[in-house]
C-alpha cells in the first residue's frame, strides 16, 4: 500500500480493459481516481466497485474527440480532489475494416483516429499541465503502442496516430520537465482485455504468441502496473520514454521463431 499515497489521478477510458486496471491498482496504492469514459455508465460501476473495494474514485463522462469535455474532466478533477497530480492518456481506438492500406484507407477514418488517438494526448496535458505546475508538478502517462515501432499490412492511421503519440510524449517531457513535470509512455502489445478476448480470433492469437520472445499473451495488469510505476516517485528520474510491454515481440531478429521451429 502507499506507492502513490494521496496523489490525484485523472485515468481517460477507465471504464474498461487497460484503464480499469491501473485506475484499480492507483487506488489500492492510496491514490484518488477520477474515470473518465464515453460509457459513463461503465466509468460510474467502476467506481462504485473501487469504492466497495475501500478504494476511492468517481466516474464520469468523456468524449475524448471532444476538447471540450477534456477539459471539463480535467476541471471536475481539480474541483473535486484540489489537483491533478497524474493524468493517464490512455482512450484509443481502432477499426480493422475502414483502417487499412494507404492506398484503400477511408480518409474520414485517418481524421478520426488522429483526433482521438493522438490529439485527446495533446488536449489532455495541455488542460492538466497549468494545474500540475501550480501542484508543483506531475506525471503523465500517455498509451502508445507496438503498432508505433513498426510498419504493417494494415492499421496504417492506427501506426501513424501512436507513433505521434510517441514522440508528443517526448516534447512534453522536454518542454515541461523543469517544472517538475514527467511524461513518459507505455507501448502494449497484443494484450487479453475483455473485448480482445471476444474479438481476436485463435489464428491471429496464435500468430502473436509465436513472435513474442516470452510463451504467453499480456494482460491488462501488465500495462496497468506499469502505469502505476510511472504515476508513483519511483519512477521520479525517468521521462521523456516509452515502455515496450509487448512480451519481447520486437526484440529480435524477425525470424528467430522460424528458426527455431527448423532447428526443433
Amino acid at each position: 500500500m502507499g506507492r502513490v499515497e494521496g496523489k490525484i489521478a485523472l485515468v481517460t477510458g477507465g471504464a474498461s480493459g487497460i484503464g480499469l486496471s491501473a485506475a484499480t491498482l492507483l487506488t489500492k496504492e492510496g491514490a484518488k481516481v477520477v474515470i473518465g469514459d464515453f460509457n459513463v455508465e461503465g466509468a460510474t460501476e467502476a467506481a462504485e466497485r473501487i469504492i466497495h473495494s475501500g478504494g476511492e474514485a468517481i466516474g464520469i463522462f468523456l468524449d475524448a474527440s471532444k476538447e471540450d469535455s477534456i477539459k471539463k474532466a480535467v476541471d471536475i478533477t481539480v474541483e473535486k480532489y484540489g489537483k491533478i497530480d497524474v493524468l493517464y492518456n490512455n482512450v484509443g481506438l481502432t477499426n480493422l475494416q475502414k483502417d487499412v492500406d494507404v492506398v484503400n484507407m477511408d480518409l474520414e477514418e485517418w481524421d478520426r483516429l488522429m483526433n482521438v488517438n493522438t490529439k485527446s494526448v495533446l488536449l489532455g496535458s495541455r488542460y492538466a499541465i497549468p494545474h500540475m505546475i501550480k501542484a508543483g508538478g506531475g506525471s503523465i502517462i500517455n498509451t502508445a503502442s507496438m503498432a508505433a515501432f513498426a510498419g504493417d499490412a494494415t492499421r496504417s492511421a492506427y501506426g501513424a496516430s501512436k507513433a505521434a503519440v510517441v514522440n508528443l510524449t517526448r516534447y512534453i517531457a522536454a518542454q515541461y520537465g523543469k517544472n517538475n513535470i514527467r511524461c513518459n509512455s507505455v507501448a502494449p502489445g497484443l494484450i487479453l482485455t475483455p473485448a480482445a478476448k471476444n474479438n481476436m480470433p485463435e489464428p491471429v492469437l496464435s500468430i502473436f504468441e509465436k513472435y513474442n520472445a516470452l510463451p504467453y499473451h499480456g494482460e491488462a495488469d501488465d500495462i496497468g502496473y506499469t502505469v502505476l510505476f510511472l504515476a508513483s516517485d519511483e519512477s521520479k528520474f525517468i521521462t521523456g520514454q516509452t515502455i515496450q510491454v509487448e512480451g519481447g515481440h520486437y526484440m529480435a531478429n524477425p525470424s528467430i521463431a522460424d528458426f527455431q521451429a527448423l532447428i526443433g
